[in-house]
């Protein structure tokens, strides 16, 4: 099996791992660097695997998955370099770093080293995730495929040109937040009809899990099953009215105009 080294043990690192387990991974192929001493042994409590330092994690690696924020990658990245990288075994490195380029990594670790780059979203948590793949310059079809078998223990996994992750970003990676506060809004809103918080809560959070399987099972597109809810004059059809009059579709697409500028901040600023 494949040694994977989960750099960061917060909640996307425990969720990876909680899906490589339950996806057949050894305990024996799995190492944690967590900085935090409370943490990592929270870690290996739950899980079993060993934690360890960042160095001794990357050494003894095939797979080097950096799932730290963005602020923390330089420091993982010198730790990592001071080891012997490539030594007996091809290594690759995966950020899940958000707005961190390939090109951040490249230049201080060996020539031609691979890296992979990958935005993930919060649903990985329940095993529901979207991880979407960018290769570096130096990372063949072969590290990709890997990469997916690795990913897709925690939802379903996308290919694009690293050039796209910023409007990844704004979809899928940000995502997960829009649909909260869809949520929040509709159940703000039954109260306001009258019911009360829980039953509201449930039938917001259950509506949304329904129309998020038919979208994912059913041939159809968003908008042919959006029709097929508005009959003519009815009650859906004058909500849907008021949600367009009120400039909903517009406001998505600033919104996500905006995840995406501020995505190739972050990039510009970390390059």
């Amino acid at each position: 099996m494949t040694r994977i080294a989960v750099i960061g043990g917060g909640r996307i690192g425990e969720a990876l791992i909680a899906g490589l387990l339950e996806s057949g991974h050894a305990v024996r192929d799995l190492v944690v660097a967590e900085k935090s001493e409370a943490r990592a042994k929270e870690i290996a409590k739950e899980f079993g695997v060993l934690t360890t330092t960042v160095g001794d994690a990357s050494e003894g690696a095939d797979v080097i998955v950096l799932a730290v924020k963005p602020a923390d990658v330089e420091a993982a990245l010198t730790e990592i370099t001071k080891i012997e990288l490539d030594g007996d075994r091809e290594q690759l490195i995966v950020s899940l770093a958000a707005g961190v380029p390939t090109t951040k990594f490249e230049p201080k670790l060996p020539a031609g080293f691979p890296v992979v780059r990958v935005m993930p979203n919060t649903p990985m948590l329940v095993g529901e995730g979207v991880s979407v793949l960018a290769p570096g310059k130096y990372a063949r079809a072969e590290h990709l495929e890997l990469v997916r078998s690795i990913l897709s223990a925690v939802g379903k996994v996308v290919v694009v040109k690293e050039h796209q992750l910023d409007a990844v970003t704004a979809v899928s990676g940000s995502g997960p937040a829009y649909f909260f506060l869809v949520a929040e809004a509709m159940i703000d809103a039954g109260v306001g009809l009258g019911l009360a918080r829980d039953v509201a809560s449930a039938l917001v959070v259950q509506t949304m899990v329904g129309a998020g399987a038919m979208l994912d099972r059913s041939d159809e597109s968003a908008n042919e099953l959006r029709y097929a809810v508005t009959s003519p004059g009815g009650t859906t059809a004058a909500a849907v009215r008021e949600l367009e009059r009120n400039g909903l579709r517009a406001a998505f697409f600033d919104a996500l105009g905006a995840a995406n500028a501020r995505s190739i901040e972050m990039g510009i600023t970390a390059d």
